[in-house]
């Protein structure tokens, strides 16, 4: 029988607030997870706890009725969930940012009182739907020109200006909560914009999936990841009234040249996932699983692949929570790079160690009644993830060490 829900309130440390995604994900997220996996289906009943627990508030400011969690405190929460059900960790990471962007992310901002008041006043009418309604946020960002996504070009997604709103025309691609969402929020070129104006200029809307001309398209039957149901969208001529404008035109591309941190927030996923496979490892050598009564840490070999996949971990985690106790507004260049080689770190490792995992405990663990081969599938996935993907952080790790800003290419 599961015990009564904790619930999260504003003024808790980080402590008792991971101690309670813990507790959620142990007891609630985990024996669900096979079945989300198998079905290829969004956690709904997981959603279902993370509101009755508060969590679906947990990056709104206190003074909008959130919990009011920061960056850090963030991160180390879904590194938490991640450990129990990876799907459900990612997914939430997208929700979760959109209040995050909106509210923290965006006060940073050196920003015209003016445009600060229509921002406050528009973001409590959309945390309110959260906190005191149903209100989920997906934030569909990959496109088919993937160099939007990257930030090499515009977003092929665009708005035009008309009275009372915007238009909004475009399709996005792996796009989580895909019908499991009240709304989807995503960066749009304006329409009218040209030259640099078109990437720099961009206003982050908020598309409900109740509008008219919005559609989700395509199927959805990954290799890992199912769970977060990634389908596509495409908007055509939809309306999108003023208030969901989440953004506004400019501070987007001013929160990603100046919060570079904002794209590490994949990274807590895979974290959780790399500590799971390590945690199930270590159980599964000792004979606590349930099934496997033969122990067989004594063996040498398997003590050496613990050792390496310990190893692994610790170096994961060091950089894991510095790099998320130095996100900042404007961080120094010693701290951008290290969160580039902190999510290459994760994201590789996450691989390494779930590929280990399944060759110490054996061929038992393929089974689909383990979830360690569930793991595997879903740790081949964090590398590929836009903006920083492996490739984009090793080129960046190589091409901002040689030059500074500013300095032509040679």
């Amino acid at each position: 029988m599961l015990n009564k829900l904790p619930v999260a309130k504003a003024g808790m440390s980080a402590e008792e607030l991971i101690a309670i995604a813990r507790e959620l994900g142990e007891m609630r997220f985990a024996p669900r997870s096979a079945e989300y996996d198998r079905e290829a289906k969004f956690p709904t009943e997981n959603y279902e706890d993370l509101r009755r627990a508060g969590f679906l508030a947990l990056t709104i400011p206190a003074e909008y009725g959130g919990i009011g969690a920061d960056f850090e405190t963030y991160c180390r929460v879904s590194a938490e969930l991640g450990r129990w059900c990876g799907a459900t960790a990612l997914t939430f990471n997208m929700h979760a940012q959109t209040t995050f962007w909106t509210g923290a992310m965006f006060d940073s901002l050196p920003i015209d009182d003016d445009v600060r008041a229509t921002q406050n006043a528009r973001r409590a009418k959309l945390y309110d739907c959260v906190v005191n309604g149903e209100g989920i946020f997906a934030q569909p960002f990959s496109e088919p020109n993937s160099a939007a996504a990257a930030g090499k070009a515009p977003f092929g997604t665009t708005a035009r200006k008309v009275d009372g709103g915007w238009i909004v025309n475009g399709v996005k691609h792996f796009a989580s909560l895909a019908g499991a969402a009240s709304h989807y929020s995503m960066a749009c070129t304006i329409e009218t914009d040209e030259g640099d104006q078109r990437t720099k200029n961009a206003v982050y809307l908020c598309v409900p999936a109740d509008a008219d001309g919005f559609e989700i398209i395509g199927s959805w039957d990954p290799l890992g990841m199912r769970a977060t149901v990634s389908m596509g969208l495409k908007m055509e001529e939809v309306f999108v009234p003023d208030d969901l404008e989440l953004l506004p035109p400019g501070a987007y591309y001013r929160m990603a040249l100046k919060w570079p941190h904002m794209f590490f927030t994949l990274s807590p996923s895979y974290m959780g996932l790399q500590q799971g496979a390590f945690d199930f490892t270590v159980k599964y050598l000792r004979g606590e699983v349930e099934g496997v009564t033969h122990k067989s840490r004594s063996i040498p070999a398997k003590q050496h692949a613990v050792s390496r996949m310990r190893l692994m971990l610790e170096q994961s985690r060091a950089l894991f929570e510095m790099t998320i106790s130095e996100a900042a507004y404007a961080p120094s260049k010693e701290a951008r790079m290290r969160a580039y080689a902190a999510q290459h770190t994760i994201m590789e490792h996450a691989q390494e160690i779930c590929a280990l995992a399944l060759r110490t405990c054996g061929g038992r663990t393929l089974l689909k009644s383990f979830p360690l081969e569930r793991m595997y599938r879903e740790s081949r996935c964090g590398s590929l993830m836009l903006p920083w993907t492996a490739e984009i952080t090793e080129h960046r790790l190589g091409d901002e060490s040689l030059y500074e800003p500013g300095e032509k290419r040679d």
